[in-house]
């Protein structure tokens, strides 16, 4: 019977932490969207391939003969 002096407390306290992590959810957006996330690896889209900055871009200079980028010779 002494174990439900520890129980009923230590229940308590998850329930109100649950309830707390609950509420940080809902004000941080986490249920807004919930039918994209399951459908998203279904969909069949190019990759975005990213830009290139103009100090790294490639120019057929740096081209060697097989049109590839690469040190000169």
């Amino acid at each position: 019977m002494n174990i439900l002096l520890a129980l009923i407390p230590v229940t308590l306290l998850i329930v109100v932490v649950a309830i707390g992590i609950f509420f940080w959810a809902v004000n941080h957006r986490q249920f807004d969207d919930l039918d994209s996330p399951g459908v998203l690896p279904l969909m069949e889209e190019e990759p975005v391939k990213p830009a290139q900055d103009d100090a790294t871009a490639t120019t057929p200079a740096d081209a060697g003969d097989d049109g590839q980028p690469g040190p000169s010779r």
